[in-house]
């Protein structure tokens, strides 16, 4: 039980240490606000040094695709269109329950607006319980738990794709994902498990190309830096942005660390209105020489009314005018609809998110089936069995 009386003495050193945390913050605004009219003319410069070097460099800066100086408006649509989203949940593996398996549960959702149809919002449950399945992670040494993870991530991609292909009508249309399409995750997996997560993945992706509906991924409260790592190039005193030979020590301490730990939605905070984008971006993050030309990943900023928030996107969405205005202006349409955050991948999290009656319920149709078929001393381990109850 959490005592409330110890907790609130603590409260006044934590209201203190943000309250410096926000001032320091802004200082770094100013910093950076600095650069970036400092790197105006040079913009073009800068970019051909970051081609040069990107090699040589001690982090990862994207590349602006736009004028930096120059937001443009997003407009949300009232007009006849398709939003579609997919989201995945879990029962994780236990050998304390009665059976060694794992659950992963994708929540399908298709809202049609302005066209009198109904949506479709629905689950597709499936169980892993083969040990060719639930143990094909340990060659590399990675634990069931994560195994389950990515193969949560495959799915989610594989079941958009398939609703994709069920759209019909000739109305704008929409796939959203919740998080990052930057799968960052596969930087520490070996070569042999990134082939059995990535492809079918970009393939999926190849569908949604096809098919002609973008495909965006939205990120709420992003802690990424990557668009503001490209004002240190202004900031750096050598020539050459060698960090290899100019700064080999720790990289917190180099010289252009002049804003750090500045994040990009802190920085665009202050230089978008609401319903503005920033310029557009070009990750060069080294995990995306894995992905195919087409399917390079592009990002923005857009000022949603509630917060600053990163929408991703394929290079074959973000290179055709029409569908990244469509993904753009979709997207804010979305975000408005649910009151700070898009209402179809809230919908899409409710389809899926598995609940402690759910899973109760899932472990007892698995015993009757276990019962069912012949087995004996079906049951949880005795440290699962007391857990769930109390003497107290």
């Amino acid at each position: 039980m959490l005592d409330l009386m110890k907790l609130a003495r603590q409260m006044q050193g934590i209201s203190h240490h943000l309250t410096q945390e926000a001032a320091a913050a802004q200082r770094r605004v100013e910093i950076a606000e600095r650069l970036l009219t400092q790197i105006l003319p040079h913009q073009a410069q800068r970019v051909e040094q970051l081609q040069q070097w990107c090699d040589r460099m001690g982090f990862t800066a994207a590349y602006p695709v736009e004028p930096l100086d120059t937001p443009v408006d997003v407009q949300p649509t009232a007009a006849a269109h398709t939003v579609l989203a997919t989201d995945g949940s879990q029962i994780s593996p236990s050998h304390h329950e009665i059976a060694y398996c794992y659950l992963i549960n994708v929540g399908r959702v298709v809202l049609h607006y302005g066209q009198s149809r109904y949506p479709r919002l629905d689950s597709l449950p499936q169980v892993i319980y083969r040990p060719e399945d639930l143990y094909i992670s340990r060659q590399w040494s990675i634990r069931t738990e994560e195994w389950m993870g990515y193969q949560r991530t495959v799915a989610e991609a594989v079941a958009l794709a398939e609703l994709a292909d069920q759209v019909t009508g000739d109305v704008p249309a929409l796939a959203l994902v919740d998080g990052s399409l930057i799968y960052w995750f596969l930087e520490s997996l070996p070569q042999a498990a990134c082939d059995r997560i990535l492809p079918p993945i970009l393939a999926a992706w190849d569908r949604l190309k096809q098919t002609q509906i973008p495909l965006v991924g939205y990120l709420s409260a992003s802690r990424s830096g990557e668009a503001l790592n490209f004002f240190r190039l202004q900031s750096c005193p050598y020539q050459q942005p060698d960090c290899l030979s100019h700064c080999p020590g720790p990289g917190d301490q180099a010289p252009c660390q002049v804003f750090n730990p500045l994040r990009d939605t802190t920085f665009w905070a202050t230089q978008l209105a609401p319903g503005q984008r920033s310029p557009l971006w070009r990750s060069s993050a080294p995990l995306l020489q894995h992905y195919h030309d087409d399917q390079a990943i592009y990002f923005c900023y857009v000022h949603v009314g509630a917060e600053i928030a990163r929408l991703e996107m394929p290079a074959w969405v973000a290179t055709n005018p029409q569908l990244l205005s469509q993904a753009l202006n979709l997207s804010l349409t979305q975000v408005q609809k649910g009151y700070g955050y898009p209402v179809i991948l809230a919908e899409a999290h409710n389809q899926a998110v598995v609940r402690g009656g759910d899973r109760t319920r899932f472990f007892a149709l698995l015993e009757q089936e276990m019962i069912r078929a012949g087995l004996k001393n079906v049951g949880t381990s005795y440290k699962e069995a007391r857990k769930r109850g109390s003497i107290a």
